[in-house]
């Protein structure tokens, strides 16, 4: 007899009277021969559970609904689903930036090796791991796919094609839970709740049962999560606040057998511990292949397809936002709408264009589905122009909340009437997505950010050319001057997106600038009362902005904004000089090396080899197209063992190059053609391959004198892989740095071990900020004073434990700073020496040449902006503010308060021998500073430097909206600093 399969039940069901369970009566035969069993099968309750809620769960997500449904935009999941980039992510640390730069990486060939992964392997170990995989939490940018994937596994359950290990899975959306932030559940009741299937069947425990709980849309979410509350919550019976159950399920007080997958924006990635997550994946939207397959899918007809595939290829904003499913499903919407008239010639190149294409055609269906009128007929009738105009004041109003969802008090506020759009208006059923939680509670959103902020920024555009005021800037001019103030207008515009440091609006200033030219005008009649001429003198704005010091992705951006503006002209002319290889480097403008970098990113294909020598072998070519370099995929450890390489030193500090960059690596290294004789990793990873780089040290054909590995967290673990090398008689290293490598008496006991048995090589041996303990340095000061030991010289220094994780841990600079002083700032009673790199006040006025950015006062800037983590130090004497600043600090006429320096942007520790001043903090004196700023953080700390120990004076928390630049202010005749 064909039975359902045998679900493991719990003590409470295995009672002859209960539902559900299978008795054994005993053995036909006694004693038995041929072990059959005879069951009593009285309708196992689980079982019909099961069945009932896949089948709820099949109708529910075999349709997937791109736009919404009852628009009629449903589609089989299964006839048009793509599979997506998915692959091992990293912690889940904090994204601020904003998604369209995401985009534009993700679109590029990423710079280390990726580990791809499917989605129905989430919760598989990791090759050659065996701890279970319980809690994953995948990232991914808004409409990147992640609702999707969570739809599909579900979906492959339900239909019996996947994951049959497990009984039952429960799908949430945080949209739902937010309703019911209020109300308080025990997660019985929760779950009978949402899936009634397993209250009718009567199952109240779930211990032995395999369950999947999926929870999408952290990002969404509005419920506090307090993971610090430690209110431990173990029965399932137990009624509490919703936030409270989802916590202690993730902390695995409740059902810790159970499985969690959580989706989320990656800014809102660290709401949960990272102890609490054990796989972190990533969803990178479509590759290029996988985009192709999409328009096939979507698309029947397949020259058509083909043609659509074609036209994207010609366009680098369309074909890097094809990177988002959802963006796909636009472009095919209206791609296929336009060649369906046979105006090819009109298939739109830009952004704008395209948005506008997809405005326009929603109208028609409006007009034509509700209204009950022609093809013929005007887009814009007062009724749609009204609901777009309203729509849009809400995406601006949202927008500058930075809410991506909202409610219906929000609609109501900006003149939107629900009942009257949801039914009069194709516009609003397409472009904004309404979804409804629990107790039919409503909840909406844009189908993607790019819609709001395309609608946004036509809300500020209407605003403008209709009544002369600027959203952007709360300014407003009379209509009659607009033509004279438009220039004006978008210039303010590119430089508050400038401002921001996340680029939340660089996908809003094109979509603003598209829609001053005439041809998008056009398409906007109806809605637009007044006819704007293309402004040339905003193209030359942004031309000028782009030839100052600007980071690569603002000037990129800026390249997409004259796309939209139909301008490439700083693109064709740089092009001209490659094609006829008449491209000469050192004649190049500034915004000339920025359309360079922009030409070689936007590069179909991988860029294979860098040769920095074709475009210039100065120092500044390779600081301006550092961009290109990492987007490049040539392999260094195939160069290293390359026999016409004759590098003998390689730099890779203050790079994350983690276990398998440092594996490549050693491949090349163990190569006989290998010459490198230094390698230098300081502050690389708090994973590093220390049994890669262990193999490397006991290879025969290594060539290896020098190693330095300071300030990575080794620890002993990693210096037990090492010293394995390192006793080999192989081994022939002679120089070994492990400053701040959390190196304690275990590690040094080892590490004496290893060199007792190969005593012969080693010289030098860097241990200083560590904690060797007595025994560890008595072992290590033994070996040097032995003439068997090469050992000539041994560093080492004592610190606590505070400055041995400050050492190792927090002092990570992102980049190795070379401090120079800006002469144009030193004021002309300071004297410089040592290369510029102490200074001196003095009494007799020294002869600098007259330039505005020379200080009134003895008072001097360095040169070169800071970004990241950086840390310095300063040898002072007399009194001295030693400063970090933005660089437009005041430098003329009478100087303000000292106290009133940080509201100008700029941070002082001031120094003399009574000892050191930050607001009212005071501490002993020291003639060393040191200072540690880490930007994206924003932390600035001052430290006293004596006797190789890091004293914290005081820490300044803030936001760095610009980059810093390290200075010094010299308060009394006998003053001065060093760097």
């Amino acid at each position: 007899t064909e039975l359902p399969p045998i679900i493991p039940h719990h003590p409470p069901y295995s009672g002859v009277k209960e539902p559900g369970c299978f008795r054994v009566f005993g053995f036909l035969e006694d004693p038995p021969t041929n072990f059959t069993f005879l069951f009593v099968y009285s309708g196992c309750s689980a079982t019909k559970c099961q069945r009932k809620l896949k089948s709820s769960l099949k109708k529910k997500f075999q349709c997937v609904f791109e736009g919404i449904a009852k628009a009629g935009n449903s589609s089989l999941l299964n006839q048009i689903y793509t599979e997506l980039y998915i692959t091992e992510g990293r912690a889940a640390e904090v994204n601020d930036e904003h998604e369209v730069r995401q985009i534009e990486l993700a679109s590029r060939r990423p710079d280390r090796p990726e580990t791809t992964i499917r989605h129905e392997d989430m919760f598989k170990p990791s090759p050659g791991g065996h701890e279970p995989v319980r809690r994953v939490m995948t990232k991914g940018m808004a409409g990147i796919g992640k609702t999707v994937l969570t739809q599909k596994l579900t979906l492959d359950w339900a239909e019996d094609k996947a994951s049959q290990d497990i009984h039952f899975m429960f799908p949430f959306t945080f949209r739902e839970l937010n309703m019911l932030r209020e109300k308080k559940y025990s997660l019985l009741e929760l779950v009978h709740h949402f899936f009634p299937e397993t209250k009718e069947a009567g199952i109240c425990r779930f211990e032995e049962f395999q369950l999947v709980f999926i929870f999408d849309g952290l990002d969404e979410c509005r419920l506090p999560l307090d993971f610090h509350n430690k209110k431990t919550l173990t029965d399932i019976t137990e009624s509490t606040s919703v936030d409270l159950l989802l916590t202690n399920l993730i902390r695995g007080n409740l059902l810790p057998s159970a499985r969690l997958w959580i989706t989320t924006r990656p800014a809102a990635a660290n709401q949960i511990p990272p102890e609490c997550v054990d796989r972190v994946t990533e969803v990178r939207g479509f590759t290029d292949p996988q985009k192709e397959e999409y328009f096939r899918k979507r698309i029947k007809e397949k020259q058509k397809a083909r043609r659509i595939i074609s036209h994207i290829k010609t366009s680098r904003s369309l074909h890097i936002m094809c990177h988002i499913p959802v963006f796909c499903w636009i472009t095919a919407t209206v791609l296929e709408d336009v060649l369906k008239t046979g105006k090819e010639g009109e298939l739109p190149r830009t952004l704008t264009e395209m948005y506008i294409h997809f405005l326009v055609l929603q109208s028609k269906v409006k007009n034509l589905k509700y209204d009950g009128g022609a093809a013929t007929d005007p887009h814009w009738s007062p009724e749609s122009s009204k609901m777009i105009e309203s729509l849009g004041k809400l995406a601006f109003e949202q927008l500058q909340k930075g809410n991506l969802i909202f409610y219906e008090s929000d609609l109501t506020e900006c003149g939107i009437d629900i009942r009257a759009a949801s039914v009069h208006s194709g516009v609003f059923t397409q472009i904004f997505k309404e979804e409804r939680g629990l107790y039919q509670d409503k909840v909406f959103c844009f189908v993607h950010l790019s819609v709001q902020e395309f609608l946004a920024a036509l809300h500020v555009h209407l605003t403008f050319t209709k009544s002369g005021v600027n959203l952007l800037s709360a300014t407003s001019w009379w209509p009659q001057v607009l033509g004279d103030r438009s220039a004006s207008f978008y210039e303010s515009a590119v430089d508050k997106a400038l401002q921001s440091p996340s680029g939340h609006l660089d996908l809003f200033l094109r979509f603003l600038l598209g829609f001053s030219l005439p041809t998008n005008q056009r398409h906007l009649q109806g809605l637009l009362t007044q006819m704007q001429k293309r402004n040339p003198q905003t193209v030359e704005y942004i031309k000028k902005k782009i030839s100052e010091n600007l980071s690569p992705e603002r000037s990129i951006n800026l390249f997409h904004c004259l796309n939209e503006l139909n301008d490439g002209s700083l693109v064709k002319q740089i092009q001209n000089s490659l094609r006829s290889g008449s491209l000469s480097a050192d004649k190049l403008s500034p915004a000339q090396w920025s359309a360079l970098v922009f030409i070689l990113l936007s590069s179909e294909k991988d860029l294979e080899v860098f040769d920095l020598k074709k475009y210039s072998a100065s120092e500044e070519a390779l600081l301006r197209l550092l961009p290109v370099v990492k987007a490049s995929t040539a392999s260094l450890s195939t160069v290293l063992s390359s026999q016409s390489s004759s590098l003998r030193e390689l730099d890779l500090s203050y790079n994350d190059l983690q276990d398998s960059g440092v594996k490549q690596l050693s491949a090349g290294l163990k190569n006989p053609r290998c010459m490198l004789e230094t390698l230098r990793l300081r502050s690389g990873s708090r994973s590093l391959g220390c049994k890669a780089l262990s193999s490397v040290l006991c290879s025969q054909s290594s060539s290896l004198k020098e190693l330095d590995l300071s300030y990575n967290d080794l620890r002993d673990s990693g210096l037990k892989l090492l010293s394995l090398g390192l006793e080999s008689p192989q081994c022939t290293l002679k120089i070994l740095r492990l400053s701040g490598c959390m190196v304690t008496e275990e590690g040094c006991t080892c590490l004496a071990s290893a060199l007792k048995t190969n005593p012969s090589h080693l010289r030098e041996l860097d241990l200083s900020y560590n904690h060797p303990g007595d025994s560890g340095v008595k072992l290590l000061r033994a070996r040097v004073d032995d003439p068997r030991w090469g050992l000539d010289m041994l560093r080492y220094s004592w610190t606590d434990t505070s400055v041995m994780f400050l050492s190792s841990l927090a002092l990570k600079p992102s980049a190795s700073v070379s401090f120079s002083v800006d002469t144009n700032s030193v004021n002309r009673f300071l004297r410089l020496s040592d290369d510029g790199r102490t200074v001196k006040a003095v009494k007799t006025e020294q002869d600098y040449p007259d330039h505005p950015d020379r200080f009134d006062w003895r008072q001097l800037q360095c040169r070169r902006g800071l970004i990241g983590r950086c840390y310095w130090e300063v040898a002072y004497s007399g009194e001295v503010d030693v400063q970090v600043s933005y660089r437009a600090v005041r430098r003329k006429g009478v100087r303000k308060a000292w106290k009133s320096e940080e509201a100008d942007g700029c941070w002082s520790l001031r120094c003399s021998k009574e000892g050191y001043t930050v607001s009212v903090i005071t501490s002993p004196r020291s003639s060393r500073i040191a200072v540690y700023v880490d930007c994206p953080k924003g932390t600035l700390s001052f430290y006293e430097v004596s006797f190789n120990r890091l004293t914290l004076l005081h820490t300044v928390h803030t936001t760095f909206t610009e980059p810093l630049y390290a200075g010094f202010r010299l308060r009394s005749d006998a003053s001065s600093v060093s760097l």
